[in-house]
């Protein structure tokens, strides 16, 4: 039996599992794709992380595996399928096999939303993609779009801009959630196109996209837009599904747990961009990583 098993190996995850090792208390990582690092692998540049100014989200992501892994945290490659609550000691379920832990801190982070709408599904990976930093060298020269209106969109705008011979960004609203430097770079640049109060309704094509459908919010025009690839940034949806049953979520599927890191189930800790919170940036789920392993020890001593 494990002091702390960690579910998830992203900021928020890594962090916990350094802490956790500092500790001294023994630590088992699960990690469902062959990477860990989180969102922050696919992030081109982090800019806004203190002292490490200007580096890449892969490598940054690496840093913290790295010290993890030389501070003792044992890794599984493993997808959770669910965690049951023994009281004091707390079964985490894999299609593999089960593993016992005194206590669990559930760092699975976030997934991509879809916008749901016809062509996305067909077209994933042929055009269709959730990551700029992943695919846009694919698209060099060419005429792209970007549905969000949030920091990563932004991003992904001006990533894409550096290289793509147009980009559209389309927003529902008539001005951008995204922060006031990311604004001010995005508007800045001559082969970007604001697409404003207008949302893709579909996406065209047959074996590749060949563009977009965009209708205006009050639905009384619509047009098309040529394009090859089509970046879709519109938020995350947390993977808490599998914990759903156990623990209290929010109406989006976040769970309920304060700056502490505290479940309503005692021993149960929720840390990352899972955990319902106001700010999700690589700094607050390292923060939380902490804050976690802080809460689970003062659990751990009072068992």
């Amino acid at each position: 039996m494990y002091d702390l098993i960690i579910i998830g190996s992203g900021p928020a995850g890594l962090s916990a599992a350094i802490y956790a090792r500092r500790a001294g208390l023994s630590v088992l990582v699960f990690e469902k794709l062959p990477m860990g690092g989180g969102q922050a692998v696919n992030t081109y540049e982090v800019d806004n992380y203190p002292g490490l100014s200007g580096i890449s989200g892969f490598d940054l992501a690496m840093r913290f595996f790295e010290h993890a892994k030389k501070a003792g945290a044992e890794f599984v490659q493993a997808a959770v399928t669910g965690v049951t609550d023994q009281g004091k000691k707390k079964t985490v379920h894999t299609a593999q096999k089960d593993y016992e832990a005194k206590a669990v801190i559930l760092a699975a982070g976030a997934v991509h939303r879809k916008l749901n709408v016809p062509g996305e599904e067909t077209l994933a990976g042929r055009g269709v993609s959730y990551c700029a930093t992943c695919d846009g060298a694919f698209y060099r020269d060419e005429t792209v779009v970007v549905a969000g209106g949030g920091d990563v969109a932004a991003e992904d705008a001006i990533f894409l801009a550096r290289t793509c011979k147009k980009v559209y960004v389309v927003h529902r609203r008539d001005r951008l959630r995204a922060a006031g430097s990311l604004q001010e770079k995005l508007f800045s640049l001559k082969n970007v196109e604001m697409v404003w109060n207008a949302t893709v309704t579909e996406i065209l094509g047959t074996q590749q996209v060949e563009g977009v459908l965009v209708r205006t919010t009050d639905k009384t025009a619509t047009r098309r837009i040529d394009a090859k690839g089509v970046f879709i940034a519109v938020g995350i949806v947390p993977e808490s599904a599998a914990f759903a049953g156990l623990l209290e979520t929010d109406e989006d599927g976040y769970l309920r747990a304060g700056e502490d890191c505290v479940t309503n189930v005692p021993g149960i800790f929720a840390a990352g961009d899972i955990r319902q919170k106001k700010l999700r940036q690589i700094v607050t789920a390292v923060a939380d990583g902490a804050n976690a392993v802080t809460s689970a020890e003062a659990y751990l001593l009072g068992m």
